[in-house]
C-alpha cells in the first residue's frame, strides 16, 4: 500500500492500483483519512417535555394504591375516564423505566422445581410400561412402528 501511495504522483492512480492489485477506494482512504469525530454533545431537553413537578404528579398517579398492580395502559384509560390527562401511555412507560420500575407490576407465581417421576415396583405385575418407536421403512413414505411392552418386577429394579 505504501508503494502505491508513493508512486501515485508520478503515475496515474488507476494504473498503479491495477498493477499492485489494490482497490482505488483503499488508496484514496489512505491518502485522505477521515477526520476524527467530535465528542457527542449533550442533547437538550425538548420544549414539550414534562417538568419536574409534572413528573412527580404522574408518578404519584402511577404509585397510587389503586393502580399498584395495573399496567400503564390501564392507568391511562382509568384516568381518562375520570377526566384527567397527564401524558401519553408511552411517556408513562418512559417515566417508569427512568425510575427503574419497569417490570411486571403484578405478583408473579413462582413454580416449584420439576420433580422427575420415579417408577417403583412394589410387587410382581404392578409396574408395566411401553415404548413405541418409528423406524424408517423401505421407501421414504413408508415407516415401521416398533412397539415394545416392558414388565418390571421388584427384583429387576
Amino acid at each position: 500500500m505504501t508503494a502505491a501511495v508513493q508512486s501515485v504522483p508520478e503515475l496515474r492512480t488507476v494504473a498503479v492500483c491495477d498493477a499492485l492489485g489494490v482497490s482505488r477506494a483503499s488508496l484514496h482512504r489512505r491518502q485522505n483519512p477521515p477526520l476524527p469525530l467530535d465528542e457527542p454533545r449533550q442533547r437538550s431537553s425538548p420544549p414539550r417535555a414534562l417538568t419536574t413537578a409534572e413528573r412527580s404528579i404522574v408518578l404519584g398517579h402511577l404509585h397510587a394504591e389503586r393502580f399498584q398492580d395495573r399496567s400503564p395502559s390501564e392507568v391511562y384509560g382509568t384516568l381518562l375516564d375520570e377526566g384527567v390527562y397527564c401524558c401519553s401511555i408511552r411517556t408513562l412507560y418512559r417515566l417508569l423505566a427512568v425510575e427503574g420500575q419497569m417490570r411486571e407490576r403484578r405478583d408473579q407465581l413462582t413454580h416449584p422445581p420439576y420433580q422427575k417421576p420415579q417408577l417403583l415396583a412394589t410387587a410382581p405385575n404392578r409396574l408395566w410400561s411401553w415404548d413405541i418407536t418409528k423406524l424408517l421403512g423401505p421407501a421414504t413414505t413408508k415407516s415401521i412402528f416398533l412397539s415394545r411392552l416392558l414388565h418390571f418386577t421388584k427384583t429387576s429394579i
